[in-house]
């Protein structure tokens, strides 16, 4: 059903445990940087991108291990329109000097690609806002995002705003309505991901949502869906 606007390390794979190697651990051929220079950077995956981007690690955690965890914990599309180091830093726990490497790179990208074709995702009804948030099925952490629409039901900014245990007492109304304040946002789309895969609405879903309802009610603006995400399936409770 359409969208109305009534304004204008050791990580599993297949249940598997599975070892990442260090960069000192690998041949010359594998090391990402290398491996762009001989067989150019189409080769590379997202994690040995951000490797390269990120370029060490800290003493407590290798780069390519660091760089496949930010991935796995944050989810690549969350991680590439978070705009605030500060948030990545805390909610992953890194230095803010390697939050903002990862700001700086997807910013300039975006810029980039605004700049040339406008870059803009229409979202008009639940399943869209799904497409574009499944990958919050796979995390193995409760995430709760919020999408930005303009009036024309363009994304024009893509936010976690918690990541852990999702309650009312944890999911701030002023994180929520924050982003939409300064994007501008008309409206925006709620979502959290259930890691064990069930898609029914708990108590706590619920007293979100009615307190998030009436907040922008009195902020005149409009939330068009909650989605809770499990794995490759979603339900809308608005």
């Amino acid at each position: 059903m359409p969208y109305k606007l009534k304004k204008m390390s050791t990580p599993l794979e297949h249940g598997q445990a599975y070892k990442i190697k260090k960069v000192r651990e690998m041949s010359e051929h594998e090391k990402p940087r290398e491996k762009m220079i001989l067989d150019g950077v189409g080769s590379l995956s997202l994690a040995e991108l951000l490797a390269v981007v990120l370029g060490v690690g800290t003493k407590k955690e290798e780069v390519f291990s660091m760089a496949s965890r930010l991935l796995r914990e944050y989810g690549e599309k969350a991680i590439a329109t978070q705009k605030n180091p500060i948030t990545i830093a805390k909610d992953l726990n890194i230095p803010q000097t390697k939050a903002c490497q990862i700001v700086a790179c997807f910013e300039l990208g975006r810029r980039l690609f605004q700049k040339k074709s406008g870059g803009f995702i229409t979202i008009r009804n639940a399943t869209q806002a799904f497409n574009h948030l499944k990958e919050m099925g796979g995390l193995k952490k409760e995430q709760f995002r919020g999408l930005y629409l303009n009036n024309h039901y363009q994304l024009i900014h893509d936010e976690v705003i918690s990541i852990g245990t999702i309650d009312a007492s944890l999911v701030h109304v002023r994180e929520v309505f924050r982003p939409a304040l300064e994007y501008g946002a008309t409206a925006l789309i709620i979502a959290h991901n259930h890691p064990s895969g069930t898609i029914k609405a708990s108590r706590a879903d619920t007293e979100i949502t009615d307190k998030l309802l009436a907040a922008a009610k009195i902020l005149d603006i409009e939330i068009l869906d909650h989605l809770i995400i499990g794995n490759n399936k979603f339900l809308s409770i608005i």
